[in-house]
């Protein structure tokens, strides 16, 4: 049975052959209070190539909360489109820093940004990303979906569902979906499984609202899982380890 079958018998791929790595800028920066940590970069970039060593095909987009808190004093009082447009940017610097950490490894990689910037990376061309990926390649996607007042959880919502992923793997600070902020709260319940419904009704901080209901919109299950120890995304896209999985049922 498929993992996009809407039955009350939903089993997971083993593992999948395609996925949407979304992970936030904050991952990048380590023990740092914003920017980038070499080493955290690296070892994600690591974490990435195991899985493209795998046989599965990766694309990923990254925030940019890690550059954006750099800024945030010269960000405050802007107008919130100049503001989304300074992360949009931020978010280039992230997708740029992957891929030299990638190819650094020998994992051919291509940028496609939302926005043109064709002096240092592709303009996003969903045919020519597909076929990107049909190679092989890692595909970071840049700049959001190119518009304000969409965050990186919808664009990652939209480029899996243009890109036909079977999964969305969330890439956070915790093994999965908690009641609450499992850091502030010790005894928060944690979720093997939930309906994209109940992450929305019971307001959980998994990814906006607008992601939700695209993801559930086009019946692609988002999987949450910790990304901060190594071998965490092989084992999570290989349906194994912690983690929580967002379903229609």
């Amino acid at each position: 049975m498929s993992v996009k079958d809407q039955s009350s018998d939903i089993t997971l791929a083993k593992p999948y052959k395609r996925v949407m790595l979304k992970m936030s800028g904050e991952v990048l920066m380590g023990d740092k209070e914003f920017g980038l940590d070499s080493d955290t970069v690296k070892r994600v970039a690591e974490d990435i190539k195991d899985v493209v060593d795998a046989g599965i095909e990766v694309c990923v987009v990254v925030g940019a909360g890690n550059i954006f808190r750099g800024v945030a004093g010269a960000a405050d009082g802007m107008d919130r489109t100049t503001a989304d447009y300074m992360g949009m940017l931020g978010i280039v610097i992230n997708a740029l820093a992957l891929q030299n950490a990638l190819e650094n490894m020998d994992v051919d990689t291509r940028v496609q940004s939302a926005i043109r910037m064709d002096s240092i990376c592709e303009a996003y061309i969903r045919r020519r990303a597909m076929r990107h990926m049909e190679k092989g390649r890692v595909v970071i996607f840049a700049a959001g979906t190119g518009n304000p007042y969409f965050t990186t959880d919808t664009a990652a919502a939209l480029r899996a569902s243009e890109m036909n992923c079977e999964v969305i793997m969330k890439g956070t600070k915790v093994d999965g979906i908690y009641s609450a902020d499992p850091e502030l709260e010790p005894d928060a319940e944690r979720y093997e499984r939930i309906s994209y419904i109940d992450v929305l009704t019971k307001d959980l901080k998994v990814m906006d609202a607008t992601a939700i209901s695209l993801a559930r919109e086009n019946n692609i299950p988002i999987v949450v899982f910790s990304i901060l120890d190594k071998g965490n995304f092989k084992q999570a896209a290989q349906s194994e380890g912690e983690f929580t999985i967002v379903t229609n049922t």
